[in-house]
């Protein structure tokens, strides 16, 4: 009898030192308790990046744009709002019929303002009344490529999401006095 129960203890302590060893199973548990973490983590990185890559395009356009009206380009050629975007347009990011284009002249730079115009009336309806003053010699003044950019909401509650429809405002400006033409 104690010969039975000695083999039974042996082979209860064999299975505890082989449950013991088991580890086939401990990476995947692992992975899965980390990956949405990661996941999320990624994702809003990415879509970070994107943005600001999108802020850094809008910007080169609005400078780009602004030296159109410095140098009296636009001025001189009759340009449109239309036409000035066009130009300007980085089409392989943007597009171009959504740009928003405000050039604005004022008295000063003190009096100029270079704050982000509001996109949307209390309806959720997108404004289309923008100032479209290209100036003249000698005037102060900005200019605003603004675009309404469609954003993803992450995993976790992650958004760069400020306007409707999942959408942030990204806008580039200029400022400067137009040369004598």
């Amino acid at each position: 009898m104690i010969e039975k129960l000695a083999k039974y203890l042996r082979r209860c302590a064999e299975n505890v030192r082989r449950f013991h060893r088991a580890d086939r199973g401990a990476t995947a548990v692992e992975f899965a308790l980390i990956a949405p973490a990661f996941v999320a983590t990624l994702v809003a990185l990415l879509q970070t990046c994107l943005f600001l890559f999108a802020q850094m395009a809008l910007q080169n356009a609005a400078v780009q744009a602004g030296r159109y009206f410095m140098t009296g380009q636009a001025q001189n050629g009759s340009w449109t709002a239309s036409t000035v975007t066009n130009l300007v347009c980085p089409q392989y990011l943007f597009t171009c019929a959504n740009l928003i284009l405000i050039v604005q002249n004022y008295a000063s730079f003190a009096a100029a303002n270079t704050s982000a115009p509001a996109l949307y009336n209390a309806n959720g309806q997108l404004l289309n009344n923008w100032a479209y003053d290209p100036g003249s010699p000698g005037d102060v003044m900005v200019v605003q490529i603004v675009y309404p950019w469609s954003v993803i909401g992450g995993p976790l509650g992650f958004t760069l999401a400020n306007l409707p429809n999942n959408g942030a405002e990204i806008m580039g400006v200029s400022a400067f006095r137009v040369e004598p033409y």
